[in-house]
């Protein structure tokens, strides 16, 4: 990409995409366009052609996408279903049809089978069942895999497919019902200690690891790709390294300042039981993480003090 390329970031609003954005402004790239969701409806192909007409992107990263932790994959998979298939199925047609010289389109490590090897390779790509509890979305984001692949196998199109590990930091969804596990846990946490509670109650066993990558780190990761990286196979965006969702819990109270105890509610679901990426085809690539774990805790606790008052709860 040339610093004045003109590049499209879909879902500029969200964790991924407002990451995307902050890397190519602070790289020096001087044509980014990222409109809400309010200015384009990325599921309105007629709007996408018109936005592209204008605008004429030669890059376009996809990071839109309906997400959420196991309690809303589980009570609402029509729309985890149908709002990402819509998405993807307007933006990668519409791409090639204007001529984008290239597309990444960004799945999620969701996509493996629930009981696969570990780490994850990724030729574990439909080997067996997904996990029940967010299959919706992964169906989704696989059907996104496969028409990337087959743009690229039957016109050429230049689309590649990076598959992130669980992700964190600025701009997340801190909601009680919606989030992810890192935010999820990190509000719990600060309302526990600002309300002087004793303890906390946590879904599952806190016995299944998991893997976690800064936000940051995969918008750094994804420019690497569109810059480096043509290949039609996915590529795993990750650190490598796993953690129990007990200790996160305990680094997390750490970092807080917490010391009340926790108590795991067993009759609720635990998820995959073990899921950490193989990121040796990114490494041989030339890239690796850069920020660790305690850190970007560090880094996204510091961030949601700042911004308390008008992030997603």
């Amino acid at each position: 990409m040339d610093k004045d390329s003109p590049i499209f970031v879909a879902g500029a609003r969200g964790l991924v995409g407002s990451a995307i954005v902050r890397r190519l402004q602070s790289s020096g790239y001087k044509n980014v366009y990222s409109p809400s969701r309010q200015e384009l409806d990325l599921s309105d192909a007629d709007q996408v052609r018109k936005y592209f007409e204008r605008v004429k992107p030669e890059y376009v990263f996809i990071a839109a996408a309906k997400v959420g932790g196991i309690l809303a994959n589980n009570t609402q998979p029509v729309e985890f279903l149908l709002e990402n298939l819509k998405i993807q199925n307007t933006l990668i047609p519409v791409s090639y049809e204007f001529g984008v010289t290239k597309l990444l389109f960004l799945g999620s490590t969701c996509i493996y089978p629930k009981f696969c090897e570990q780490p994850i390779k990724e030729s574990a790509l439909l080997s067996g069942p997904l996990e029940p509890t967010n299959e919706a979305y992964a169906i989704a984001k696989i059907a996104g895999i496969k028409l990337c692949q087959a743009y690229k196998k039957e016109y050429g199109f230049n689309a590649i497919c990076a598959q992130p590990t669980n992700l964190y930091g600025p701009n997340d969804n801190f909601s009680s019902t919606g989030s992810h596990v890192i935010p999820g846990l990190m509000r719990r946490i600060i309302e526990a200690k600002e309300e002087k509670l004793e303890k906390i109650t946590c879904w599952g066993t806190g016995t299944p690891t998991r893997e976690f990558l800064y936000v940051d780190d995969l918008a750094d990761a994804c420019i690497f790709l569109m810059d480096s990286y043509d290949g039609i196979d996915i590529v795993n965006v990750g650190t490598g390294d796993e953690i129990s969702i007990a200790d996160l819990t305990r680094l997390i109270c750490e970092k807080v300042g917490w010391e009340g105890d926790i108590e795991w509610d067993t009759s609720k679901p635990d998820g995959t039981p073990r899921k950490v990426c193989d990121i040796s085809k990114l490494k041989s690539l030339g890239w690796s993480p850069k920020v660790d774990l305690a850190k970007g805790i560090e880094l996204t606790l510091s961030w949601f003090k700042d911004h308390q008052d008008s992030i997603r709860t």
